[in-house]
């Protein structure tokens, strides 16, 4: 359950933030000079936290080479998809929505992956300290 909702949350931020409707932060805050700017500017800080908790906690526990091989499975899978005819890459929302899931697979793997360590080897992770 734990995984699922950090991938969940991570979804709902790649989301939040665009996607192929009219219903996202940059679409928003580009939208017409009527805007009050100090919501859109708390809106996109309170965006731009909950990446950085994201990224910061999947580069410490998974790195840029995690990152890649999570991104090429995924795409492993599409093209399998693809190749069997159940895919199509023609719809361009469809595929933002696919990228979407990918990168909050990665994010949700990597937020998680020091829970699945420490249950397959036993070992806790711990960050470093400066003393």
């Amino acid at each position: 359950m734990g995984f699922l909702l950090r991938w969940l949350f991570a979804f709902l931020l790649l989301a939040a933030t665009y996607n192929p409707t009219d219903y996202n932060f940059v679409s928003w805050a580009m939208a017409g000079s009527d805007r009050q700017w100090s919501v859109v500017v708390l809106s996109g800080l309170v965006l731009l936290i909950g990446y950085i908790i994201y990224l910061r906690a999947t580069l410490r526990s998974i790195g840029p080479f995690g990152v890649l091989l999570i991104l090429a499975v995924v795409a492993a899978i599409l093209w399998v998809l693809y190749d069997f005819g159940m895919l199509t890459l023609e719809d361009r929302s469809l595929n933002i929505w696919l990228g979407i899931l990918a990168l909050s697979l990665v994010l949700g793997i990597g937020m998680g992956w020091s829970h699945v360590r420490r249950m397959i080897s036993g070992q806790s992770d711990m960050d470093d300290v400066d003393e």
